[in-house]
C-alpha cells in the first residue's frame, strides 16, 4: 500500500555523472509502490544557499537531505524523499533537492540546465532558492528560466510556437515559489509597505525600451510572468550568526533567530496547504508509476540528444497505462463470466444476455483507468479481443453442451446398444421393438435437464453414428414385407431431413444472434467512449478556462505598466484559445 512508504531517508534519484545522467533503478521501485497521488516539491538554486535546509523541514526532519558545511556542492544530481502528505490523507509527498546550479567545482554547466529544467517538468510546486534581495544579479543566475523554450518540447510536431504561446506549458508548469534566504532589507516599495508577494510581482515589473540592456533586463522576468503565471514569495532572515550556519542542523530551535523560525514555518504551512497534486493535462492525477514513467521518458530524452517533450511523455504514460487498462478489463470480464455462467446454458440468448451487463463493466474498467487513446486505438483492441473472448465462451459453452449429451447419450441409450448385441431384437418384429424402444428413450433424453444447445445436434449425430444398426434390423425383419421396408426407408429419409433442416435453421439463428450481439456491443463502445470523451473535453476547457482566467490578469497588468506590446501578444494567446475551444480542438497538454 502506498501509505507503507516510509523512506527513512532521501535517495538518489537522477545521478549527474560527468558522462550523463543516470536514472536510480532503485528510486523508481520505491516509485513504482506508491499508489497514491503524489504531490511534488522541488527546490532549486545556486550551490551553498540553505535548500536542503528547508526540503529537511517539508519532511518534518531535523537531517536527511544532505547540508554540508563547507563552500562544496554536497548534493549531486536530483534526490528524492518520499513521506506520507503531513496534512492530506491519501496523497504522498514527494520532495526533490537538487544539485547547486553554477558549482565552481563543474567543468561544463551544461547539465545544470537540464537539472533544472527537469525540476520544472517533474514538479506541482517549483521552488527557487536564492540569497539577497530579488536584483539583476539573482535575475542573472535565473536565465535557466529564458532557456525552458529551447530544452524543451511541448509538442512533438515541429512547428513550436516558443514563448509566444506559452499556454502549452502553463498547462504543464508547476507553481513558482521563490524563496529569499539571508534577506536583510525592509519590504518597501516606493516608501510603502509590501508583502513578499507584492515584492515579486514589483520585482518582475518590465522597463521599456527595445535596446540590448532592456532586453536582458525584461527576458528573465518575462518569461516568469509567461510561464509562472502562478507564483509566491518567501523571504527568511539569516537563521544564526556566520559562524553557526556551517552546523545549522545541529543547532536546537531556540538556537535560531526567532523571526526565521516563524519564516520557516509560515513557508512549510504554504506548501503543505495550498502545493497541488502533480497533474498532466485533462485532469489526469499523477501518481508514483506515472511519475516514474515521467522521469525515465524525460532523462531517456536527454541521454539520446532529444529534447524532453511533454507530449511524448504524456503519450508514453498514455501507451503504457492504456496497454494494463485493456489487460485490466479483459481479466475482469473473464473473471465475471466464468464465475457468473453456469454451463452449459439451455439456449445461446441466456448466454448473450448474461454477457452483455458483464461486457460493459469490463469496457467501464478500461475507460476508468485509459486515457489519451488516440484514434481509439486501445478501445479497438478492447473491442476485439471481447469479441474473440465471447467467442471462446460460446465455444466454451457448446464444448459442456456436447460433453455433457455425449455422457446422457451413453447412460440411456447405453442398455439399448447391449440389447442390441445381445440379439433381442433379432427376430421377426423385432424392428418395430426396437423403434418402440428407441422412442421412449428419445423422450426420456428430451426431458433430461442441463443439456444445453447442443441437444439435438448432438442426439441428431448419435443416430447417424447408429443408421447402419437400423438399417440390418429392418433388412432382417422377416416379418416385413419389401414394400412395407421401403416406407420405412423413405420415412427415415424425411426424418434426417427434417432434423437437417432444423439444424440449418439453428445454426442460422445463432449466427443472427451473435452478428445481434456485434452491433450491440459496438453501440455500446460507442456510447460509453463518447461519454468518456465528452468528459476528457469538458476538464480540458475548464483547464483551459483557468489558464485564460491568469492570462487575462497577467495581460491586465501588462496593459497597466504600459506594455501594450506584451498586453497584444497575449491577447492573441487568448483568443487562439477560446477559438480552439469553440471548434472543439482544446490542444493543450
Amino acid at each position: 500500500m502506498a501509505s507503507e512508504i516510509h523512506m527513512l531517508e532521501p535517495m538518489c534519484l537522477i545521478e549527474n555523472t560527468e558522462a550523463q545522467l543516470k536514472i536510480n533503478q532503485e528510486a523508481l521501485r520505491i516509485l513504482s509502490a506508491i499508489n497514491q497521488p503524489v504531490v511534488v516539491v522541488a527546490i532549486v538554486g545556486l550551490y551553498r544557499t540553505g535548500k536542503s535546509y528547508l526540503m529537511n523541514k517539508l519532511a518534518g526532519k531535523r537531517t536527511g537531505f544532505s547540508l554540508g558545511s563547507t563552500v562544496q556542492s554536497h548534493t549531486k544530481g536530483i534526490w528524492m524523499w518520499c513521506v506520507p502528505h503531513p496534512k492530506k490523507a491519501g496523497q504522498t509527498l514527494v520532495l526533490l533537492d537538487t544539485e547547486g546550479l553554477e558549482d565552481v567545482e563543474k567543468g561544463d554547466n551544461q547539465n545544470d540546465s537540464w537539472i533544472f529544467a527537469l525540476a520544472v517538468l517533474l514538479s506541482s510546486t517549483f521552488i527557487y532558492n536564492s540569497i539577497g534581495t530579488i536584483n539583476q544579479q539573482s535575475m542573472d543566475q535565473l536565465h535557466y528560466v529564458t532557456e525552458l523554450t529551447d530544452l524543451i518540447k511541448s509538442k512533438s510536431s515541429p512547428d513550436q510556437s516558443g514563448l509566444d504561446d506559452s499556454a502549452n506549458f502553463v498547462g504543464f508548469f508547476p507553481t513558482f515559489v521563490w524563496a529569499l534566504r539571508d534577506f536583510s532589507l525592509e519590504l518597501e516599495v516606493n516608501g510603502k509597505p509590501v508583502t513578499s508577494d507584492e515584492y515579486l510581482e514589483h520585482s518582475l515589473t518590465l522597463k521599456k525600451g527595445t535596446d540590448k540592456k532592456t532586453k536582458n533586463f525584461n527576458e528573465p522576468r518575462l518569461c516568469i510572468r509567461k510561464f509562472f503565471p502562478k507564483r509566491k514569495c518567501f523571504i527568511f532572515d539569516r537563521p544564526a550568526q556566520r559562524k553557526q550556519l556551517c552546523k545549522l542542523e545541529t543547532l536546537r530551535e531556540e538556537e535560531l533567530c526567532s523571526e526565521f523560525i516563524e519564516q520557516v514555518a509560515e513557508f512549510t504551512s504554504y506548501i503543505f496547504s495550498y502545493s497541488a497534486v502533480k497533474t498532466l493535462s485533462g485532469g489526469i492525477i499523477v501518481n508514483g508509476p506515472r511519475l516514474k514513467s515521467l522521469v525515465e521518458t524525460y532523462v531517456g530524452a536527454i541521454s539520446s540528444g532529444s529534447l524532453p517533450c511533454m507530449e511524448n511523455a504524456v503519450l508514453t504514460l498514455a501507451q503504457i497505462e492504456n496497454s494494463a487498462a485493456v489487460k485490466k478489463a479483459i481479466t475482469h470480464y473473464e473473471e465475471q463470466m466464468n464465475k457468473k455462467i453456469q454451463m452449459p446454458t439451455e439456449t445461446l440468448q441466456e448466454l448473450l444476455d448474461l454477457h452483455r451487463p458483464i461486457e460493459n463493466e469490463a469496457i467501464e474498467v478500461f475507460l476508468k483507468n485509459s486515457f489519451k487513446d488516440v484514434d481509439q486505438k486501445f478501445q479497438t483492441e478492447l473491442g476485439n479481443l471481447l469479441v474473440a473472448k465471447l467467442e471462446a465462451f460460446v465455444k466454451k459453452n457448446m464444448d459442456a453442451s456436447s460433453a455433457r449429451c455425449s455422457d446422457l447419450l451413453q447412460d440411456i441409450f447405453g442398455p439399448l446398444e447391449k440389447e442390441v448385441k445381445q440379439g433381442a431384437f433379432s427376430k421377426p418384429g423385432g424392428y418395430y421393438l426396437f423403434l418402440q424402444m428407441k422412442q421412449e428413450l428419445e423422450k426420456k433424453y428430451n426431458q433430461a435437464p442441463g443439456k444445453g444447445l447442443q441437444a439435438e445436434a448432438m442426439l441428431k449425430k448419435y443416430f447417424e453414428s447408429k443408421e447402419d444398426v437400423v438399417e440390418t434390423l429392418l433388412k432382417t425383419d422377416q416379418s416385413l414385407t419389401e414394400a412395407a421396408k421401403k416406407v420405412e426407408v423413405e420415412r427415415m429419409k424425411a426424418e434426417t431431413a427434417e432434423a437437417a433442416n432444423r439444424e440449418l435453421e439453428d445454426k442460422q439463428k445463432k449466427f443472427e444472434l451473435m452478428m445481434q450481439q456485434k452491433e450491440e456491443s459496438y453501440q455500446a463502445h460507442v456510447k460509453q467512449l463518447t461519454e468518456k470523451m465528452k468528459e476528457e473535453q469538458n476538464k480540458l476547457i475548464k483547464e483551459q478556462d483557468n489558464i485564460i482566467a491568469l492570462k487575462l490578469r497577467e495581460q491586465e497588468k501588462f496593459l497597466k505598466e504600459g506594455f501594450e506590446n506584451e498586453s497584444k501578444k497575449l491577447l492573441r494567446e487568448i483568443d487562439n484559445m477560446k477559438r480552439r475551444q469553440t471548434s472543439g480542438k482544446c490542444t493543450i497538454l
